[in-house]
């Protein structure tokens, strides 16, 4: 009798491989329980604390070159904008675009690279969660981070007197609930991304616009009325809307409609991702 062809043993072990995967992602979408996606937001939690440092200064470094390059610059040029120095009115509108970029890219280029490139998603779903869990893990870390970030500039801006403490600190819930909804919206992104280079379509064509057009650096009545409209669609907008008044001590217009928009972003990305997800890892 023939011995048996060892290249013949890889493929079968190859096939038993892929059958094995592919029994693990037709599984419910939804999350099993609570403490499934929460290991996947410790595991990632793990991870970064080891570049935790280097990790903040990223983060933080973009917004706040905006913050006090703008804000004392240009400040002295445009005065008061809104009843308050300029700078304090970019305070605001920074938290609220640091929540967007930190969510954002921490959706798309570490996920991405957990997902696509490490695999590390396909190792977790081996374990006896879903991916809804691992999707969920992943926003809920990005919308960490973005709560991080935010939370960081809001409190320099309250320390040098650009933010009224501690009263600013009510904002955080609309940071947690902005930051959810940009890695939802993000990870929708993810989930059609070939490459890292796909990342270049959103960051310019979407995020780029979003944040010039959405009162972070000037109000929208300066805008248009058309344009002014249309940034009603646009969830940064929103966001500035309710973070800017609760940082300066002021009363908040529409704030149920600008929770709400908020919150249909989150669930309806989430969704979308989940149906993305789910074909790209099936393929």
């Amino acid at each position: 009798m023939s011995e048996q062809d060892p290249r013949a043993d890889a493929a079968d072990a190859s096939a038993a491989a892929g059958t094995a995967v592919r029994q693990t992602y037709p599984q419910p979408l939804l999350p099993r329980n609570l403490r499934n996606w929460m290991m996947v937001w410790y595991r990632n939690y793990m991870v970064w604390k080891k570049l935790a440092i280097p990790s903040m200064i990223g983060n933080l470094a973009d917004p706040m070159i905006y913050l006090f390059g703008l804000g004392l610059g240009l400040g002295l040029m445009v005065g008061q904008v809104d009843g308050v120095s300029y700078i304090a009115f970019l305070a605001a509108g920074t938290t609220a675009s640091s929540v967007m970029m930190s969510a954002s890219f921490e959706s798309m280029y570490s996920a991405f690279s957990r997902m696509h490139v490490q695999r590390t998603w396909e190792a977790i779903m081996h374990a006896p969660l879903t991916l809804g869990d691992v999707v969920l893990g992943e926003i809920a870390w990005a919308a960490s981070k973005a709560v991080l970030s935010g939370l960081a500039i809001m409190l320099v801006a309250g320390a040098l007197g650009y933010a009224q403490m501690p009263g600013a600190l009510l904002a955080l819930p609309v940071i947690v609930l902005a930051g959810i909804a940009f890695a939802a919206l993000a990870m929708i992104v993810t989930a059609l991304a070939p490459s890292y280079d796909f990342f270049m379509f959103y960051q310019t064509l979407v995020m780029t616009p979003m944040l010039l057009l959405s009162g972070v650096f000037f109000p929208l009545e300066q805008l248009p009325e058309g344009v002014q409209a249309a940034t009603e669609a646009l969830p940064l907008a929103h966001a500035v809307a309710l973070i800017r008044p609760l940082m300066l001590g002021r009363p908040v217009d529409d704030a149920g409609l600008h929770l709400a928009v908020l919150a249909v972003y989150a669930v309806a990305a989430l969704v979308v991702c989940l149906v993305l997800l789910r074909r790209r890892l099936l393929r």
